[in-house]
């Protein structure tokens, strides 16, 4: 039973959130969730800031309520989804995120009317990350665990949609990271290891502004 200072210490310091994705299609268990909850189990290792998880589900009503509503409940440091790419073979560090062209079904069967993610900003509108990738590139490959690389597409679902949504909210406190299905080829320990490094990486940029 902690105390009660170190209750008030634990909720003074600054939220970093971190989510992966539910089920869908091929990916009966999703490697960005199953990262991120072995990266729950072992913490962030920084005792400045306090770690928050959860899973989003693959719905784009869900995501376009619920990640507006974290920023407001936490007023987070910095906010990284995770999520599974079928093609990738590593750690992929995504840099922008568009506003159009959702037009492929949820796990509901349904996508948003407009096809945007925010109705109100330029269909053609990109938004990018205020993090430099290409540094948390860097320290990932430095550590060894897993290799990691820098894109500049997240995939027009609901990866790309859900890291526009905390774009739009502050986009030098976002970021989204693409993960391999799991054990092609690393474990979900592995993965969870390099997504330590990268948002340790992250929070020193991200902690400046």
């Amino acid at each position: 039973m902690p105390s009660t200072t170190e209750s008030v210490c634990t909720a003074q310091k600054p939220h970093v959130i971190v989510t992966g994705f539910g089920p869908f299609g091929n990916h009966k268990i999703n490697a960005s969730s199953e990262a991120v909850k072995h990266l729950k189990k072992e913490g962030l290792q920084n005792d400045k800031v306090q770690l928050v998880t959860l899973e989003l589900p693959v719905e784009y009503e869900a995501v376009k309520k619920k990640i507006p509503h974290l920023w407001r409940e936490y007023n987070p440091v910095l906010v990284v989804h995770v999520g599974v790419s079928g093609i990738a073979t590593e750690i992929t560090l995504e840099q922008q995120a568009h506003n159009d062209g959702y037009d492929k079904p949820d796990v509901q069967g349904k996508c948003p009317d407009t096809h945007c993610c925010v109705e109100e900003k330029d269909q053609c509108c990109l938004l990018v990350s205020g993090i430099n990738m290409n540094q948390v590139c860097k320290r990932v490959n430095d550590a060894g665990t897993v290799k990691a690389c820098v894109s500049d597409d997240a995939g027009r679902y609901l990866c790309d949609f859900a890291y526009f949504t905390s774009l739009n909210m502050d986009h030098c406190k976002s970021a989204f990271i693409h993960v391999p299905p799991l054990d092609a080829p690393y474990s979900a320990a592995q993965l969870a290891s390099g997504l330590r490094v990268a948002i340790n990486a992250m929070l020193e940029q991200s902690m400046q502004h």
